[in-house]
């Protein structure tokens, strides 16, 4: 057997073993092999890239055949509203001198939610691996959130509607399928991997880009929008009403204000217009293996840092625990923009999306490392308490309905950026540092208009508490300003807790 055959035979079967995404986004490997093996192997990888292009463009080709026939009538979208609790005016009560619990006293709990953590089943991968193109020598240069990106122009004119008929969507879309238009999905593809988007980022980046290309939101950008989405392996419909064409993208997740459809049992939500109600036509052209978009932040965005202005955070009562902190502006912005929703159709799973979402690094090293010093050679129960009364006493109390005009939770990182707080943004923020800081297990724990917390220590601690999964669980209240471990704020109704596990 010859050098150049056994190559070949080893490259076969890497490429069978690979995962897939190694070679959906083109370049890395096949340009660091090219001088390996000689001509045979070259004329392999060249061989299989356009198997693969082949192949990517008969399932677009199949698509576009859909396009051209599979439109059906929705006269009316759902919405899952936003939800208000009526009673989230609970008032926080301030005691002014430190009480210690004497007794214990365990918490009779009404349910236990243990929201999904991490995405199950396969995530997004392009339909098939991308044959890169050269483009045409020029690019274009994004500004998304803060970060700079260039991504390449095709080697041809972009294509433009004339009407969005079956015929004319179906052509455009077959247009955008040829090899001269891959450079731009390849670019893109890398940018979500070098950047760490989640889905939601990804899905904001390509309709930045698509505007950017068509000049704003018109049916142009609408179809290339989904193109580049459909393409990269996610599950979304195109839909029309009179002559204007919308996205609808299936999420995993229920998401707050904003109308859905339920088409073939799975929630499309619309993109561009979440809250407009017309009859609508919707084509259920669709992709082998496409999947829904998650809503769950399992990668820090990498985005470019631009910290916010200084804010100095000091404890009442140990004011040894006095730290200053900056966070990224692009990181709030693009929380900011980032949709509520839950799991499971329970809407108590959204404070656990938040909460199990890690403070981006640049800021995670700078509190950690001040906060880390206060609490240093302290027992458990000692840095728990410090962290509680810096929450208690270093954020200013104000309700949601007064900042916002609606319930809005925060980010870990926006409750250091944000001026006012209520009682989930704290316990979402003291959940995180107990669990990075200290390395105790938390829950969060929510009564009718309010939401607390509760902490597994190893050491027996004296108050109130909860056994869940075995575990006790002693509670660590945030917004009840000046109380010890192990104190309940007055009022709360004991028969109606419920509680959140957290990872």
């Amino acid at each position: 057997m010859t050098i150049t055959r056994l190559f070949t035979i080893l490259i076969s079967l890497w490429m069978v073993l690979a995962p897939e995404g190694l070679c959906a986004q083109g370049g890395g490997f096949n340009s660091s092999r090219q001088s390996v093996g000689g001509g045979a192997a070259n004329q392999f990888n060249q061989n299989r890239a356009n198997n693969f292009n082949d192949y990517r463009s008969k399932l677009n080709a199949e698509y576009v055949r859909l396009t051209r026939e599979q439109w059906r009538n929705f006269d009316k979208a759902m919405i899952n509203p936003n939800p208000i609790d009526k009673d989230h005016d609970v008032k926080p009560v301030v005691i002014d001198h430190e009480v210690t619990p004497i007794k214990d006293n365990q918490i009779t709990i009404d349910e236990v939610i243990t929201p999904v953590i991490r995405d199950n089943g396969p995530r997004p991968q392009p339909i098939a691996p991308v044959k890169d193109d050269q483009g045409d020598g020029t690019s274009i240069v994004l500004n998304f959130y803060g970060s700079q990106v260039s991504v390449r122009n095709p080697s041809k004119p972009w294509p433009r509607l004339n009407f969005p008929s079956d015929n004319d969507i179906a052509n455009f879309w077959q247009t955008l399928s040829s090899q001269a238009y891959s450079a731009p999905l390849v670019d893109l593809l890398k940018i979500k991997g070098s950047l760490g988007l989640c889905d939601w980022a990804y899905l904001l980046l390509l309709d930045q880009y698509s505007q950017k290309i068509y000049g704003g939101k018109n049916n142009n950008a609408l179809v290339l929008l989904a193109f580049l989405y459909g393409n990269s392996g996610y599950r979304l419909r195109l839909s029309r009403s009179d002559s204007t064409l919308e996205l609808l993208f299936a999420s995993r997740h229920m998401i707050y204000n904003n109308n859905y459809y339920m088409v073939d049992g799975d929630y499309y939500y619309r993109y561009w217009t979440p809250t407009s109600n017309p009859p609508m036509q919707v084509c259920n052209a669709s992709f082998p293996k496409e999947q829904s978009l998650s809503l769950l932040i399992g990668d820090r965005q990498n985005l470019t840092q631009v910290p916010t202005p200084q804010r100095r955070l000091t404890s009442k009562r140990y004011p040894e625990v006095d730290v200053t902190v900056t966070t990224n502006k692009n990181v709030i912005d693009f929380y900011n923009a980032y949709p509520s929703s839950e799991i499971g159709g329970n809407f108590m799973t959204r404070w656990a999306m938040y909460a199990n979402t890690p403070l981006t690094p640049t800021t995670k090293q700078q509190l950690y490392s001040q906060l880390s010093q206060t609490i240093s050679g302290l027992g458990k129960k000692d840095a728990v308490s410090r962290i509680l009364n810096w929450m208690q006493t270093a954020f200013v109390y104000e309700y949601d309905d007064k900042v916002w005009g609606r319930d809005r939770a925060f980010f870990p990182e926006e409750t250091l950026y944000y001026p006012y707080c209520d009682c989930e943004d704290r316990a979402i923020l003291f959940t995180r540092l107990v669990r990075d800081l200290v390395g105790l297990e938390c829950l969060l724990v929510f009564y009718p208009g309010h939401l607390y917390a509760a902490v597994n220590f190893p050491e027996t601690v004296t108050g109130d508490y909860i056994i869940v999964g075995g575990k006790r669980y002693v509670i660590c209240d945030p917004t009840y300003t000046g109380a010890s471990i192990g104190m309940t704020m007055p009022g709360m109704d004991n028969g109606t807790a419920k509680v959140i596990v957290l990872k």
